[in-house]
């Protein structure tokens, strides 16, 4: 009873203008933030809509079902290929025309990793690039129905990436060694090198094109890690992100939220 008088409390502090702030929240606030988020609010009334439009097109129960596990295995690697090609890459900051989308969509985050606000994707990329992924595999299987259950399997999965990313940037020791383990992995990439641990919270396609690595003592500091190379050297040859933030790119994080040595260390 009074976990649920605590949650009702922070839904409404958030409700009334508090800043999603995870560097200074707790778990409980976390979920009373995430639960009420539009975004996920979203993502939830989607992933009804989509499972009742599988069942409802259903001709053959497995083949319906036969996309699930297979979203299951190629969208982390999808996700893998767009964090590393795509949101790391310099291509978009570099056109006046996609400036503005890596900024929000990326650019952003790491420059303040623990903003809410901008960890969430907005909804009008990130769904129709689950569908552009999932939607075609799982039609191929399944047609009609295996499309949206494929859909839907991807919306549930970026509702759990979601809600994990957020653990590695809430205030907060979990308990569960595994998220232990990916907190940290999510720490080096955020404040150690950007160039590696790109996974949130499956690191098989990091493992399998190299760029997994355990601890700050792997490798060198990269000078990229807070502006992903948008230095203000590129920002006065490509001004677009600058003009939209308002202020240079700043190339290291406010030392209050900077991790502690031992927290890119450390061993699960």
């Amino acid at each position: 009873m009074s976990t649920l008088k605590t949650f009702l409390q922070n839904t409404t502090l958030l409700r009334k203008g508090r800043s999603y702030d995870l560097g200074k929240m707790n778990l409980t606030q976390l979920w009373a933030a995430y639960l009420t988020y539009p975004t996920i609010l979203l993502y939830f009334a989607l992933i009804l809509l989509t499972a009742y439009l599988s069942l409802k097109d259903i001709s053959n129960i497995w083949l319906s079902l036969i996309p699930i596990p297979v979203v299951v295995v190629i969208y982390p690697l999808a996700w893998y290929l767009i964090h590393k090609y795509l949101l790391h890459g310099r291509l978009f900051y570099r056109n006046p025309l996609t400036a503005s989308l890596w900024k929000r969509v990326h650019f952003d985050h790491h420059q303040d990793p623990h903003l809410l606000e901008v960890l969430f994707g907005s909804p009008f990329n990130t769904v129709p690039t689950m569908a552009v992924i999932t939607m075609p595999v799982g039609a191929l299987i399944g047609g009609w129905s295996g499309a949206w259950s494929a859909l839907s399997t991807a919306l549930v999965m970026t509702c759990i990436y979601e809600f994990f990313h957020c653990i590695q940037h809430l205030a907060y020791k979990p308990r569960w060694n595994w998220v232990v383990y990916i907190k940290q992995l999510h720490v080096l990439h955020h404040f150690h090198d950007e160039d590696g641990n790109y996974g949130i919270t499956n690191y098989l396609p990091d493992r399998l094109f190299k760029t997994f690595y355990r601890e700050a003592k792997e490798r060198p500091k990269s000078p990229y890690v807070f502006n992903l190379g948008y230095t203000i050297e590129e920002a006065k040859r490509y001004p677009w992100v600058m003009k939209k933030t308002g202020s240079p790119p700043r190339d290291k994080p406010d030392p209050a939220r900077a991790p502690k040595k031992d927290e890119l260390s450390k061993r699960a």
